[in-house]
């Protein structure tokens, strides 16, 4: 399966994803290779709470749907908002951005949302049940997902809010039960709807595309519309088909900034089929985010041996990094999506990246260090840190001063390692990254025979 990918989204029960003590059971190990592969190949996974899960999930769904429905045309002034006006971590009870033709109304356990007109206000049912089954599953499928980097069990936990939080304290994640395009609410929304002939109406949003800043978000709808781009920069529909008690998840911002950019954010959007439908489109969306007082940084990555680029090096403060923008252009620029054991096929493969740029004209060559650097750090994530995986291996790098020593003796720290997963001979057992280049050819040879000489005769034919 990791040869040759998914051929739709995975679905993963949540019951095989919940962490035990001892060896994983083949059925923990078979989930996370699902996971892993499906959020590697479409930013996405779909999750399969136990059936007994599917009732209390339907009956929020309706709640929600009578909730917006009894509100008014058009929300009073003092309580429109959008999501760059309003701060990340204070978010609590009903907005509206009339624009984008969406209702929200966010719980957030420790924090009493503030009504206006000191009106009172019942809010959906079954809220403090969601969160606490959302957020339980998102740190079970975060954990997979760090097993399967070969991180140490629950990595990061030191950012995460308590369980449970704390007197006084006020939750970071937060669940949002949200309301698209429902046709009683009124406003300037109207040019976000285009009516094709014979046809249902069509909510398009503004933007063409979002990214949470949350670690995982988890989203169960009551009507498809949400699309996710995948790998090959297709947008694929992720919850055309789910089951009642099945929600789609997928990756945010802060989860590619604590992994050094190894696991790549979703971009997502919304697109409404409006034709019978009286209520709009409800969903339950969980976030689970960062605590505001921690930092972002990549030190588990960098035990577990992985090389950390320099964007990456220093900490983020969560305050910051919740709050700037993020521009989304540069996110799927870096061979990142080969941790997860997904080998692309050559039609969505690096090599294709790399003939597309070399068609462009106006794109120069890669110097032949740099090239090299790209090539080594493929090589490691797409062969050697494959077997690594089927061996059961931990890769742990050695500082190249030291390893100098290390490939002379028989007896030393990196000797068992090196002859387990091949490493070549001569070659210091540290990140290819940090190889020199002479050093980097021999490992490039090791695992892709002939990789030099098709190099170089690429390099030929380029020559004018």
């Amino acid at each position: 399966m990791a040869g040759s990918g998914l051929p739709s989204l995975g679905r993963v029960k949540l019951t095989d994803l919940v962490p035990s003590d001892g060896l994983p059971s083949d059925s923990y190990k078979i989930s996370v290779s699902i996971l892993s592969q499906s959020l590697a190949q479409f930013s996405a996974v779909i999750i399969q709470f136990p059936a007994s899960d599917g009732a209390l999930l339907r009956s929020s769904l309706e709640s929600a749907r009578l909730y917006f429905h009894q509100r008014e045309t058009y929300p009073p002034a003092d309580i429109i908002h959008t999501s760059e006006s309003r701060e990340w971590c204070k978010t609590s009870g009903y907005y509206a951005d009339p624009h984008l033709w969406q209702e929200t109304y966010d719980y957030r356990p420790g924090l009493t949302p503030s009504e206006p007109n000191n009106s009172i206000e019942f809010p959906p049912a079954g809220l403090p049940d969601i969160f606490a089954l959302f957020g339980k599953a998102a740190r079970d499928i975060l954990d997979a997902i760090s097993y399967h980097l070969n991180l140490r069990s629950s990595p990061f936990v030191e950012i995460l809010d308590n369980v449970p939080l704390r007197n006084r304290e006020i939750s970071s994640s937060v669940l949002s039960v949200c309301c698209h395009a429902r046709p009683s609410f009124q406003g300037p929304q109207h040019h976000n709807i285009t009516t094709q002939e014979d046809g249902p109406l069509i909510m398009y949003p503004d933007h063409d595309h979002q990214v949470d800043k949350s670690l995982l978000s988890l989203v169960k709808s009551d009507r498809a519309g949400l699309h996710v781009r995948d790998f090959q920069g297709r947008w694929i529909l992720v919850d055309g088909d789910l089951g009642p008690q099945e929600a789609i998840v997928y990756p945010g911002l802060a989860l590619y900034q604590a992994t050094a950019g190894y696991v790549n954010p979703a971009l997502h959007k919304t697109e409404i089929n409006m034709e019978a439908n009286m209520y709009g489109r409800c969903s339950l969306a969980f976030k689970l985010l960062p605590k505001s007082m921690t930092n972002l940084d990549c030190s588990e990555m960098r035990v577990a041996g992985y090389g950390i680029e320099a964007q990456f090096q220093l900490p983020v403060p969560v305050d910051d990094f919740m709050q700037r923008s993020h521009p989304t252009d540069h996110l799927f620029n870096r061979p990142s999506l080969q941790c997860f054991n997904f080998q692309p096929t050559h039609d969505g493969s690096m090599k294709t990246l790399m003939r597309r740029r070399k068609q462009n004209p106006k794109s120069k060559p890669l110097p032949p260090s740099k090239r090299l650097r790209l090539e080594a750090q493929r090589v490691l994530k797409e062969r050697v840190q494959d077997i690594a995986d089927k061996k059961g291996i931990k890769l742990r790098f050695c500082n190249l001063k030291e390893c100098e020593s290390h490939i002379h003796s028989v007896d030393s720290p990196c000797a068992n390692i090196r002859m387990e997963i091949g490493w070549p001979l001569g070659v210091p057992f540290v990140h290819p990254h940090d190889l020199p280049n002479k050093a980097k050819l021999g490992f490039l040879e090791a695992y892709e025979p002939g990789w030099t000489e098709a190099h170089q005769n690429s390099d030929r034919n380029q020559s004018p």
